[in-house]
């Protein structure tokens, strides 16, 4: 019986010392190489003692809510425009932002955070963030941190309930 050089070839593929070695290992050279250099990286990260954080930024037109939290959902701060200044028009201005983002900024330092993943959220239906959001992204970094991703939460209404007013609507 002949054998065909399809079969030949496996068979030479099969005893070749490149066949062999990756036998012995599990995952491909290329694998285990990424794999060994994302360990150094993650090891050099905890030598230098980085520790991580999520920001919550819940903005309006009316007002801007910074709450910081750890990686398992321990609040660290939580601060909003109003507590930093008592004028209800300028809680949503992005000057206060600023300084709501450095009094954030103070406590997760002092609570050794210094990465952040950052969630942006504004008003259910609204036509985009309100002021203060970039303001507070932009002081963050300047005070330091990392940011490790930048993530909009902003939830989108699917239709919800039926409008008032019946079939023919309101009629004046």
């Amino acid at each position: 019986m002949a054998e065909s050089p399809l079969h030949r070839a496996l068979q030479l593929h099969s005893t070749s010392p490149l066949h062999r070695a990756s036998e012995t290992q599990s995952t491909s050279p290329l694998r285990s190489h990424s794999i060994e250099h994302r360990s150094d990286a993650e090891q050099k990260r905890r030598e230098v003692g980085e520790r991580e954080g999520i920001v919550y930024i819940f903005t309006s037109f009316n007002n801007t809510i910074v709450h910081a939290t750890d990686l398992s959902g321990n609040t660290i701060s939580r601060i909003s425009g109003g507590i930093v200044t008592k004028q209800d028009r300028l809680k949503a201005n992005p000057t206060v932002a600023m300084f709501v983002a450095k009094r954030v900024a103070e406590m997760l330092k002092d609570n050794g955070v210094n990465a952040l993943y950052i969630r942006i959220r504004a008003k259910t239906g609204s036509s985009g963030l309100g002021p203060g959001a970039h303001a507070v992204v932009k002081s963050l970094s300047k005070e330091g941190f990392r940011i490790i991703s930048i993530v909009d939460t902003t939830r989108i209404p699917r239709g919800g309930p039926k409008p008032a007013g019946g079939r023919r609507g309101r009629r004046v």
